[in-house]
């Protein structure tokens, strides 16, 4: 298995090994020897330095959840703790929200239900549980329809199955869904195609039957990576960062049940794991939780978003070329990386730290130092398991859809850290030519340093099967692959979002109403009628919006909407005024937003059309502003 074999200037892209492979490949991509040598290599790098680097670490216990626990921490996690327990007579506000869900979205939310329903019924806590069939009958019948996160023209799904996956019947209530059947193979979308619109679910829900769903886990080298593209939506790409915050947290509860709906459709058991909390360290660089780091630059460099050291670490490995050969895969030097470390704790945050006499394999030994002792994994004790379990799923697309999901439920700083950490992967790979690292190779020294994390005890990867190697490898090379869909909010869970603000504002306007009404009713009728006027009513033209920069000019400006109208164009047209302190301004600095209506706030890309947003968000307001105003 060791390194008896291992020469450090192979040229893994164009060689490969003459002579058996391992025994243990599995039906994985056909990753050869030569290439998973460069795992074990890593991994066997790995203990080398924790033998030389660490007293023995304390494990993270992952508590093995009670009948139920798990189902109960979804539902709070989903949003709908108030579903059960205590506060389950306040369920209004999860009403409104079950509302807007997709038909898969919903089987999974019932079948948690009725596991939480029928543990506290043995539990002997009946007092606290409402009949949910009741409560969800309650809602088939004010809501018949149901939103699949697509726009109205697209035709729902039905694959209504109410088995489980382990072959019982399914949930005995119902959460009401309209019986269409849709076939999805009338979509205009190629098999390269990503269709952002419709619930990744229901579009496994539908390939399920179908030959078409019956995709080959075909493809080894880089170039068999399938070349996944979106396509073009009038109404903007929304990538993650586009949205405020209060729609960030919509956008994770229903990413959370979409990843469960689709794990459930597909057969694939989706289990978040559990962190016991331990005792870490509460300052330094090394080993210190991500947002006690953050807080510490953050009094150095306001609005820090990713560790300061881990910034530097990446633009010292730069500084030198990313053509050296070997790069990321050639170790540092075992005990001069340790005395690095502790001199970099002693004297980073003071200044004194002299960089100049970091050679760059200790750097990039240091990077992956950095990773590993986090005391949580950088894709957490939650998810690990899951981006590790993405291999599992049937087809190359669908396991991009998982991930693409997987990567919205992380928190900020992990998913911020994540990104710069795959952009700078990919710029290690653009000089492959030179450096000799392509994108197998890069993934099979990251797996290890992402994949086996020391918090789970003794037992690595290593230990457990070659295919679960080669797997955690596939999924790293699929993150830096894809990493730009990846960072992309679906169009179908944007809409939903959409939905649930319209109809928690409808539900606010008859609250107010009715109040009004209980005060003053012939006076307040009539304030009532005033405010029903939406601000474009009254000075604006039908077709006609009205554009702002409060941050940035006193003018607002007047636009008539036209079919090929872009919101590039708008802040383009915005820029050639001399109005105001608009000058100063470069345009990859200004953006127009989208602003109440349907929405919180929406950072617009420059190729979204103002037409068609403009009738999917007729009350929105119109902002330009830059990302940090």
């Amino acid at each position: 298995r060791r390194s008896g074999q291992y020469t450090m200037n192979h040229d893994h892209s164009k060689k490969t090994p003459d002579g058996a492979s391992f025994d243990r490949s599995g039906s994985q991509d056909s990753l050869d020897e030569l290439s998973m040598d460069d795992y074990w290599k890593e991994l066997e790098n790995i203990h080398e330095t924790r033998g030389h680097n660490h007293e023995e670490r304390v494990a993270l216990v992952v508590k093995e959840p009670d009948e139920g626990e798990l189902e109960e921490e979804w539902l709070k996690e989903a949003g709908l703790s108030n579903l059960f327990g205590e506060s389950s007579g306040d369920s209004l506000e999860s009403m409104l929200f079950l509302s807007t869900l997709t038909r898969t979205q919903k089987a999974a939310v019932e079948k948690r239900v009725e596991t939480v329903t029928q543990t506290m019924r043995k539990k002997n806590k009946q007092h606290q549980i409402p009949d949910v069939r009741d409560i969800f009958r309650l809602q088939n019948d004010s809501k018949g329809k149901v939103c699949d996160g697509s726009e109205p023209s697209t035709v729902r799904t039905s694959e209504n199955k109410n088995e489980t996956q382990d072959g019982t019947k399914g949930p005995k209530f119902s959460l009401g869904t309209d019986e269409q059947k849709s076939p999805l193979e009338d979509m205009p979308f190629s098999d390269t195609d990503i269709n952002l619109e419709i619930s990744f679910a229901e579009q496994a829900a539908n390939l399920k039957d179908s030959s078409v769903g019956k995709m080959c886990k075909g493809g080894g080298g880089d170039t068999l990576l399938p070349n996944f593209r979106l396509p073009k939506d009038k109404t903007g790409t929304t990538k993650i960062g586009d949205l405020a915050p209060q729609d960030m947290k919509k956008v994770y509860s229903l990413a959370l049940i979409e990843l469960t709906a689709l794990y459930d459709i597909l057969g694939t058991e989706f289990k978040q794991q559990k962190a016991v909390k331990i005792k870490t360290k509460d300052s330094g660089l090394f080993g210190v939780p991500l947002s006690v780091l953050l807080e510490q630059d953050q009094k150095k460099v306001p609005g820090a978003k990713i560790p300061l050291i881990f910034q530097k670490l990446i633009a010292q490995i730069e500084e030198a070329t990313l053509e050296t050969e070997g790069l990321l895969r050639i170790p540092g030097v075992a005990t001069r990386v340790k005395s690095l470390c502790q001199e970099l704790e002693a004297k980073f945050y003071e200044g004194t730290f002299n960089w100049e006499n970091v050679k760059q394999h200790d750097a990039a030994s240091l990077l992956k130092l950095f990773i590993r002792e986090l005391p949580q994994p950088l894709l957490t004790v939650e998810y690990l398991k899951a981006f590790q379990d993405v291999q599992n799923l049937p087809t190359k697309k669908q396991q991009l859809q998982a991930l693409n999901l997987l990567v919205l439920l992380l928190p900020e700083a992990n998913r911020d850290t994540l990104k710069v950490l795959l952009e700078f992967l990919q710029r290690v790979i653009d000089h492959r030519d030179k450096n000799k690292m392509t994108l197998k190779n890069v993934a099979m020294v990251m797996a290890p340093n992402l994949f086996t994390f020391h918090g789970f005890g003794s037992k690595t990867i290593e230990q457990s099967e070659f295919v679960m190697a080669a797997g955690t490898a596939n999924v790293m090379r699929f993150m830096i692959q894809y990493q730009k869909l990846l960072w992309t909010i679906p169009k179908f869970i944007v809409n939903q979002v959409r939905k649930q603000n319209t109809e928690s504002q409808k539900k606010e306007k008859k609250d107010k109403a009715m109040k009004k009404l209980l005060k003053k009713m012939a006076y307040d009728r009539e304030k009532h009628e005033k405010q029903e006027k939406t601000p474009n009513d009254a000075d604006v033209p039908q077709g006609v919006i009205r554009v702002q920069a409060p941050h940035l000019s006193k003018v607002s400006m007047a636009i008539q909407l036209t079919e090929e109208l872009k919101a590039g164009d708008i802040v383009a047209r915005f820029l050639s005024q001399k109005s105001g302190n608009v000058q100063t301004l470069k345009k990859e600095e200004v953006f127009l937003y989208e602003i109440g209506g349907n929405i919180g706030e929406r950072c617009l890309d420059d190729n979204t059309y103002m037409k068609d947003l403009y009738q999917l968000n007729p009350n929105a307001e119109w902002v330009i502003k830059s990302k940090q105003s």
